[in-house]
């Protein structure tokens, strides 16, 4: 029997088995209300509504031409080769990481030099999804003037203020093309580019571990949930949730981050419990929780009255600040840019949130790590949840993605729901 003859007959086989795994899933979902009450030893989907805040961005700033450095990475990327062989790396940030860190400047490179895109259809993002290249997911829709700040990469004016999550650069003999779906519109787009197609053959390293996309199974369910990617991970490790340090400690973060290092402040504590710092130019409190809250009170020094800061800059701006305050204190733990906002009065706020191992870390009422509001480029209000994340010796066991998927009929994430207790396991949770 030929190679190619057995190739066929096993992705038969492995069709086949997922497909029984889906019927298992959707007839097991009816008898036990997956959705409603059931929430026992193998956890599923959790009632945790808007996991993360979607961009909603609606002005037109963008990078400014600026590079920073980047506030947030795609938690999934998918590498695949000319012989349709796939590696797939989603819920681990180890491997993710390396991953990025080898693929990352063909996505540089492929949107330098991208030309004006195109829309195409849906049908052609999919089947450009089926040949060779690097496929790119973010957690949430990120502006690609923004993107392009990041990774230091001029885009046609035209293309800057698209907001996307999904991203593809396709390999090609004589070049490359760029593919993506916008995420307002949900269109899909294609931008013919100069990059070389020889990087792929860097690629080599990755081996092949199986990984398909929703669409390509040929089942209903994945029609409402088409690149959901379908991995073999079913453990996922628990966490040790704590206190980031102590009050004042955490207190002196911040105060010295702000810029007011060396000011004064008379410092007391409410009825709460909470401990409260009251400077010239500042006030600033930490509850019970770790949540500290820091509001600007001179008037007079503003930073930047009259000039429009794109949000490439602003969001910079809050990364910094975010980097040295619960970035510096996380353990474990990664935070990310999650979104952006325009408010009365020209306040410009950004959102970040906690990751651990590509899940996110929903905290508390608000499910956001840190809120920063900025207006004419001055910090006037910002709100940081410290919380230390550590990775513990025991896994959870979930459903199979395929079969998570077909239980849920819809997109889902990996996540960790964070109400101050010192142990979190991670669950299954609908988009």
């Amino acid at each position: 029997m030929s190679d190619m003859r057995k190739k066929k007959i096993f992705e038969w086989a492995k069709t086949a088995l997922i497909v029984l795994l889906v019927a298992s899933a959707l007839l097991m979902g009816r008898q036990i209300k997956l959705f409603s009450d059931f929430f026992g030893s193998i956890p599923l989907f959790g009632g945790v509504a808007d996991l993360v805040r979607g961009a909603s961005g609606t002005g037109s700033g963008g990078a400014s031409g600026g590079t920073f450095k980047e506030a947030a990475r795609p938690l999934a990327i998918v590498i695949s080769n000319s012989d349709g062989e796939r590696y797939g790396v989603q819920y681990d940030a180890d491997a993710r990481n390396a991953a990025y860190d080898r693929t990352s400047s063909i996505l540089v490179e492929a949107l330098g030099s991208a030309s004006e895109a195109v829309e195409i259809s849906e049908d052609e993002w999919r089947g450009s999804l089926m040949g060779a290249g690097v496929y790119f997911e973010y957690a949430v829709p990120v502006k690609l003037s923004v993107l392009g700040g990041w990774l230091g990469a001029k885009l046609p004016d035209a293309m800057g203020d698209e907001s996307l999550r999904r991203i593809f650069v396709a390999f090609g003999d004589d070049m490359s093309r760029l593919f993506y779906q916008n995420s307002e519109n949900s269109l899909f787009y294609v931008a013919d580019t100069a990059a070389s197609s020889s990087k792929a053959q860097e690629l080599d390293v990755f081996s092949a571990n199986g990984a398909v996309f929703a669409f390509e199974l040929g089942i209903g369910v994945a029609e409402n949930a088409p690149y959901v990617i379908i991995l073999p991970s079913t453990d996922f490790a628990d966490i040790r949730a704590s206190a980031a340090a102590s009050d004042d400690e955490l207190l002196d973060l911040v105060q010295n981050a702000m810029g007011h290092q060396n000011e004064i402040y008379t410092p007391y504590r409410d009825g709460a419990g909470a401990l409260i710092r009251v400077g010239a130019q500042f006030r600033m409190q930490i509850d019970t929780m770790g949540r500290v809250v820091y509001r600007r009170t001179d008037t007079l020094v503003q930073g930047g009255a009259g000039r429009n800061y794109g949000e490439g800059e602003i969001i910079e701006m809050a990364r910094v600040i975010v980097a040295e305050t619960i970035g510096d204190a996380c353990g474990s733990a990664e935070v990310f840019f999650e979104s952006f906002s325009y408010g009365e009065g020209g306040i410009q706020t950004v959102y970040f949130g906690y990751y651990f191992g590509g899940g996110h870390i929903s905290l508390y009422e608000d499910g956001y790590a840190a809120k920063i509001s900025f207006v004419d480029g001055a910090a006037v209000e910002v709100e940081l949840i410290f919380r230390e994340y550590l990775q513990m010796d025991e896994y959870t066991r979930l459903l199979p993605v395929v079969q998570a998927l077909a239980a849920a009929g819809q997109e889902f994430v990996l996540s960790y729901l964070d109400s101050g207790a010192s142990m979190l396991q991670p669950a299954w949770v609908k988009g």
